[in-house]
Parts: C-alpha cells; sequence; structure tokens
C-alpha cells in the first residue's frame, strides 16, 4: 500500500514536471533568444537561491543545536563529535547514492568551461546539496559556497542542455548560476557579478552582463526574502576609514599575501597526503574526521563555517571567543585571546584540509573569509596591545582582512573588494579594501602563479595550455555536433520492421534500446546489407544477429579531445553517447573533423 502511494506521488509530479517542461518549451518558440535566456536566468536564479536557503538554513540550524547541548545539557565539547558523523556519512552517500564518486571544488566549473563547452553533470544539481549540508552542517570546518556555486552552475547547464541553447548560451547560464549562488549566500549581487566575470568568465562580451546580473539580482531578492538574517554573515555597524592608518592597512595587505600563499601550500600538502593514502573510504574518514576533532576540541571556533566567530572577533566583546574552549578562564587576559586568534588562523588550513580531503564535501571561500578576519584581528590588536598603534579600529581591520585572504587565496581582488564592501552594508571602508586586496593578490601572484582552485588543473593542462589543437577541440560544442534526431529501434522490433524502417529512411545506423532506453546494441546497414537484401535471411535472422552488441560508447561530459581519442583506438567512424548511462544520440568523426577545419579557419581570419 504504501509502494502505491509513493507511486502515485512520484507519478504525479513527474507528469506536472513534463508539463511544466512543455510549457517552457512553448514559451521558447514564442519569445525571441534573447528574452528566453532573460527568462532563463530568473528561473536558474530561483532554483540556485533555494538551494542555498536549504544549505544555509540547514548549517545554521544544527550549529545552534550544537550550542544548545553546549550549554543547557552541560555536555562541554560534544560538537567535537559531529563532524566525524558528518564526514562518515558523507563518504556513506556518495558510495551509496552518487555511484562513489562527487566531483569537489569551484574548479569543476573552470574544467567543464575550459573542457566540456560548459557541460556539467546532472547529478551535481543535487549531490552538492546533500553532501555539502552533512559535512559542513554537522561541523565539518569547511565552507558552503562552492558547493552552492557547483550546484548553481550545474542548474544552468543542464537547463542549457534541456532546451537545446547552444554552447555560448549554455556557459552563460552556467555562469548566470555561479552568480546567483553567490549573491543568495551573502546577500551580495554585486560580488555575485563580479565572481562569475573574474572567476568563472575570463572572456565575456558586455552582452553577457544583462543576464548574469539579472541572476544575481534574483538570487540576492529570494535569498533576502526567506533566509533570517543571522544565517548570512553581514555587519551593521558603521566602519570609518582614517588615511593615518593606511601603512598599517598595506602591512596587513602584505601579510594577507603571505598567509594565502602559506594556506593553499598547506592545503595542497594535506590533500596530497590523503590522495596517497592506500585506505579504504571509511579508514581515510577516520584518519582525517578524528584528528579534526582534536583540533575542534581545542578551538570550537573551527566548528563548521566558522562565520559566528567572525561576527564576535568583528564586535565589541572579542574575548567571547574564548567561550567554551580551555581557556574560558582566561577571557580578561588579552595576550591568551590574542595567542588563540593566531593560532587558530594557522590551523584551519588543516581543519579544512582534513575536512575536504578525507571524504567530506565543501570549499575554502568560508575557510578564507575566516582566516583573513582573525589575521586582520591579530595585526590590529597586536599593533596596540605593543604600543605601535594606540587607535587602530580592530573591528574594521577584521573586516578588511577577509577581503585580503580572499583576494589571495582565489586571485579575485574586485570580488574581495565588492563582497566585503557589501556585506557590511556600506562603502567606507573602501579605500582600504582597494589597498588590502591588491597587494594580497600581487603577493601571492609573486609566488603562485594561479589561484588555488585552478593550480591543479593548470599543472595537469586541464584549463591552461599551449597546446593549439586542445585548445581548438576544447572550443568546439559538442552538443551541437551530436545527431539526436535519428530513429532507435526497440528490442522487440523483427527484422522485417528494421527493413522497413531502412526502406522509409535515409538512416543507415540505428541504436537498439531497450525499454529504459539503455543502449543494447547498434545495426548498421553498411555492414547487413548482405542480410537486408536477400529475403530468405531477413526471414531466419534473429535482431541480434543484425547488431552489433558491446559497442565502443562515449559519455556526453566527455571532451572532443578525449572522444577523438577513443574514434582514435575503437577505429570506427561514428560512437554513441551516453547521458546518466541511457542513449542520447551519435556522433560522427567526419563532424568533428568538419568543426575543426572550420574553427581553425576562423582563428586564422581573427
Amino acid at each position: 500500500m504504501l509502494n502505491r502511494k509513493v507511486s502515485k506521488v512520484q507519478l504525479f509530479f513527474r507528469n506536472n514536471f513534463r508539463r511544466l517542461e512543455t510549457l517552457f518549451f512553448i514559451i521558447k518558440s514564442l519569445l525571441s533568444e534573447r528574452h528566453f535566456i532573460y527568462l532563463s536566468a530568473v528561473l536558474v536564479a530561483v532554483s540556485t537561491a533555494f538551494a542555498v536557503i536549504i544549505l544555509k538554513s540547514f548549517a545554521h540550524n544544527v550549529l545552534r543545536f550544537a550550542n544548545y547541548i553546549d550549554s543547557y545539557l552541560k555536555l562541554p565539547y560534544v560538537n567535537s563529535i559531529f563532524p566525524i558523523v558528518g564526514i562518515l556519512l558523507t563518504i556513506f552517500i556518495v558510495r551509496k547514492i552518487l555511484n562513489g564518486k562527487i566531483e569537489k571544488g569551484s574548479s569543476r566549473i573552470l574544467y567543464a568551461v575550459a573542457k566540456k563547452g560548459g557541460i556539467i553533470p546532472r547529478k551535481q544539481m543535487y549531490a552538492q546539496i546533500i553532501t555539502s549540508s552533512l559535512t559542513v552542517g554537522l561541523g565539518g570546518s569547511a565552507g558552503l559556497e562552492s558547493p552552492i556555486t557547483i550546484t548553481g552552475a550545474a542548474f544552468g547547464s543542464n537547463f542549457a542542455q534541456k532546451y537545446k541553447l547552444s554552447k555560448k548560451d549554455r556557459i552563460l547560464l552556467l555562469a548566470c548560476g555561479v552568480a546567483a549562488g553567490i549573491a543568495a549566500a551573502f546577500n551580495a549581487p554585486i560580488a555575485g557579478v563580479l565572481f562569475a566575470i573574474e572567476v568563472v568568465l575570463t572572456d565575456v562580451s558586455i552582452t553577457a552582463f544583462i543576464p548574469i546580473m539579472i541572476s544575481a539580482a534574483t538570487g540576492a531578492i529570494v535569498s533576502t526574502i526567506v533566509l533570517n538574517e543571522e544565517v548570512l554573515l553581514s555587519f551593521k555597524q558603521q566602519h570609518d576609514f582614517d588615511y593615518h592608518n593606511i601603512p598599517y592597512y598595506i602591512l596587513l595587505g602584505i601579510l594577507g599575501g603571505f598567509i594565502s600563499v602559506y594556506h593553499a601550500r598547506k592545503f595542497q600538502k594535506v590533500e596530497g597526503y590523503f590522495a596517497r593514502l592506500k585506505k579504504g573510504d571509511y579508514q581515510k574518514g577516520l584518519y582525517g574526521a578524528l584528528p579534526l576533532a582534536a583540533l575542534i576540541f581545542l578551538s570550537p571556533t573551527l566548528f563548521g563555517e566558522g562565520y559566528e566567530s567572525i561576527k564576535v572577533l568583528a564586535n565589541s566583546h572579542p574575548e567571547d571567543l574564548l567561550n567554551n574552549t580551555l581557556l574560558e578562564g582566561f577571557k580578561d587576559n588579552a595576550w591568551i585571546l590574542l595567542a588563540f586568534a593566531g593560532a587558530t588562523m594557522l590551523l584551519k588550513v588543516f581543519a579544512a584540509g582534513l575536512t575536504l580531503s578525507s571524504g567530506g564535501n565543501g570549499g575554502n571561500f568560508a575557510p578564507s573569509l575566516f582566516v583573513g578576519s582573525y589575521l586582520g584581528f591579530f595585526v590590529a590588536k597586536l599593533l596596540h596591545m605593543v604600543g605601535l598603534a594606540k587607535d587602530l579600529p580592530v573591528s574594521s581591520f577584521t573586516i578588511v582582512g577577509m577581503a585580503g585572504l580572499l583576494s589571495g587565496l582565489f586571485h579575485a581582488p574586485l570580488t574581495a573588494i565588492f563582497l566585503i564592501g557589501e556585506i557590511t552594508g556600506g562603502y567606507n571602508l573602501m579605500v582600504p579594501l582597494m589597498i588590502v586586496s591588491s597587494i594580497s593578490f600581487a603577493v601571492s601572484k609573486q609566488f603562485e602563479i594561479h589561484s588555488m582552485d585552478v593550480k591543479h588543473l593548470a599543472d595537469k593542462g586541464q584549463v591552461f595550455t599551449g597546446d593549439k589543437d586542445k585548445n581548438i577541440l576544447s572550443s568546439i560544442d559538442l552538443l551541437a555536433m551530436i545527431d539526436t534526431d535519428g530513429k532507435t529501434i526497440p528490442t522487440t522490433h523483427k527484422p522485417d520492421d528494421v527493413i522497413n524502417l531502412l526502406s522509409t529512411t535515409k538512416q543507415s545506423i540505428f541504436a537498439v534500446v531497450d525499454e529504459k532506453n539503455r543502449l543494447i546494441g547498434i545495426i548498421d546497414f553498411n555492414i547487413i546489407r548482405h542480410i537486408a537484401f536477400s529475403p530468405f535471411k531477413i526471414k531466419y535472422s534473429k535482431l541480434e544477429e543484425l547488431m552489433k552488441p558491446n559497442v565502443e560508447t562515449v559519455s556526453i561530459e566527455d571532451s572532443v579531445e578525449m572522444i577523438m581519442d577513443k574514434f582514435e583506438t575503437s577505429e570506427t567512424n561514428y560512437l554513441p553517447i551516453l547521458k546518466d548511462n541511457r542513449y542520447y544520440g551519435i556522433i560522427f568523426k567526419a563532424t568533428i573533423l568538419e568543426n575543426y577545419r572550420r574553427r581553425l579557419q576562423e582563428m586564422v581570419i581573427e
């Protein structure tokens, strides 16, 4: 009875979803291409904003629950246990539901743009929400912004694929999803636009600004309406700029650059260690979760995103940072507080590295803001305590420090400047934000050519390459070359049905599929010609005898370069394309070569 009710519910949603899809196809036919892109930007932004709301609300409520247990049930440091549970649950979900694999980090967006024409797997629309909510929501020391941007990019990419938009529009909607995610996560639409343009779309036209701005504004509006303000990272107090403090902001920018390099390199070392670790998934999870639990025991502010502790540092009672720690009895000792803040700042990279490398899911966006705020607090407080600068505004340095680390780690100074400007509710700190962000970026760039997210892709030649053939192949739109209009043959057909189909169409290659549209084999008329022209052989043949089973296939997620390699190894002129392990269409080698020749001519003309 229960299964029957579930199936009715599934049928109800499936039918309504199909009606909605049909409606959008009709709308697409009525609107101009540009207007449909504007509508798509809004729909992608709304979907992304609700994903943000789910993630942020879950993480915030788990944090409140942990604090409740600590405060009322008198079970100190119980929040050290939650991250272990979160990482192990994440591993379980990845193994049992996501086929043992999940792509982490916003670098996957850059890879999709550079190598896959903006195609992102459909499962990324829900995989990131589930896994990161468990990891970060239960205290993993990472951020939700990276999963949010991947989710938004997946919404945009798959929407474009569904409505058969061009590669250019597909990448544009991908960027719209990214912009909406950042805008909704921080209620910072300008930062969302700049992040999409500065990090994702390094080559952008003026016409792309409008859809991205529409998405960012929509994401921010939905987030503002639905999310409780305390869930977001925001600061309401006014911050004034005193030009006498410029030398100290310059110092903060320099230190921000060096700490960015420190954070990036230490994270890569932790990541490399776990990549080499020959252990099972759950063992590897415990290898990371147990040291993480110890770090959170020593410094509870490492729990989760850490945005609450940033707010504590920026207010007038930073000593509250020592609450629920072994040093709680030393809250009145400024030097103890300073040492604790400095140690926590340096340990954050290990907490984030353990969380993400051992099997958890999240990103480094929030950790960069966390470390930056602690650095700003540490610098201002230290200068004050040693008597070099008595009147430094500690809260302003705490906030500006966030821009320094964000700029240094992600090589995105404009995003850093406007993000911090927006979450502080004004631009009174615009000058110090510009000073600190630019200097931190310059210092970091001197030691690390590529940003933290891009470095490992660049090392593999997956984003930046001097190979001309690879560049041309990666610029070709895969979806535009796939033949999806060809007729397929169900397994219930008989040889006579195949011959009738051959006589009524110019098509010579047919995919044989089962009732779930899974590929069973290929019927190639050029191979069965001797059978097709013999009524006797047709009469006494079976469908299985006409088709080639176990044919080579490629995935819609594969790059054009990978598909060309498959053509060379398989020595065939066509390959079936699969999407989500189901038949999607056929691609011909001649089509790719023709597109290659045309793209090469365009490059010569340019």
